[in-house]
C-alpha cells in the first residue's frame, strides 16, 4: 500500500456517531508518514519472520505462529522472536517436552507450556492451536500474524479506543462483550480510512507509543 496515499485520504470528519471510531481515527490523523510506514509492514514482516522460522527449521507455520503467540505476553516483540526460535530450534533438534520447558523465556511459564504443547502436536490444525492459546488477545495476535482481519485488543488498544492515556495497570478487564465492541469500533474504522483491521491497529499502536513516549 502507498503510505502517502493513505495519509492523503484520511477523512478529518468520519460517517460515525461511534466514539470509539472517532478517537481511534483521531489517533490516526495524528500519525506521521513514519507510523504509518511502520504499522503498515508491522504485521507484515511478523508473518515473515514466522514464515522464514517455519522454512528453516522444517515445521508447520501454523505451529511457529502459535508458539509467537503463546510467547507474547509481557515479552518485547525482539525477545519474543528470539525465545520463539529457540523453542523451535530446540524441538526440531529432537527436543523432548521437558527439554522445551527448561528453556528460559520471558514470559510466563504457563504460556511457555502453551508453546511446547503447540510445538508437540501430532497434526498442528488451527482448531487445535487456538484451544491451546484459549486467551483472546493471544488467538487475536496469532490471527494478526496470518495477517487475518482481526485486531489484538491489549492495553495500547484500549487506550487508543477511549481517547486517553491509560496506565496497564489501570486498563479495566476487557471482557467479551466491550472486547467486541472495541474490535467492531476498530473494524469499521479501519473500513473507513481503506485499511486492514490489524493495520489501523498496528499503526495506531506505533503512533501512541511515540506520542506517549511508551
Amino acid at each position: 500500500m502507498n503510505t502517502s496515499n493513505a495519509k492523503e485520504s484520511t477523512p478529518k470528519e468520519i460517517n460515525s456517531t461511534h466514539k470509539g471510531v472517532q478517537c481511534i481515527t483521531g489517533v490516526y490523523n495524528l500519525a506521521s508518514q513514519t507510523d504509518i510506514a511502520a504499522g503498515l509492514s508491522w504485521y507484515r514482516d511478523a508473518n515473515t519472520f514466522a514464515d522464514n522460522l517455519a522454512n528453516e527449521y522444517n515445521i508447520s507455520r501454523l505451529k511457529v505462529h502459535g508458539v509467537i503467540a503463546s510467547l507474547s505476553p509481557r515479552n518485547r516483540w525482539e525477545r519474543n522472536m528470539q525465545d520463539a526460535e529457540s523453542m523451535v530450534k530446540v524441538y526440531s533438534a529432537g527436543g523432548t517436552f521437558d527439554d522445551l520447558i527448561e528453556l528460559k523465556v520471558c514470559t510466563f511459564n504457563a504460556n511457555k507450556i502453551k508453546a511446547a504443547e503447540i510445538l508437540n502436536l501430532n497434526c498442528a490444525s488451527d482448531t487445535e492451536i487456538k484451544s491451546i492459546l484459549k486467551g483472546p488477545k493471544m488467538i487475536e495476535f496469532y490471527h494478526c500474524i496470518q495477517e487475518l482481519a482481526d485486531v489484538t485488543i491489549d492495553g495500547h488498544a484500549y487506550s487508543v479506543w477511549v481517547g486517553d492515556r491509560i496506565t496497564l495497570a489501570n486498563v479495566p478487564s476487557i471482557g467479551v462483550k466491550l472486547r467486541k465492541t472495541i474490535k467492531a469500533d476498530y473494524k469499521l474504522a479501519a473500513q473507513n480510512l481503506g485499511l486492514e483491521p490489524y493495520e489501523l491497529q498496528a499503526i495506531t499502536w506505533v503512533c501512541w507509543r511515540r506520542i506517549h513516549g511508551v
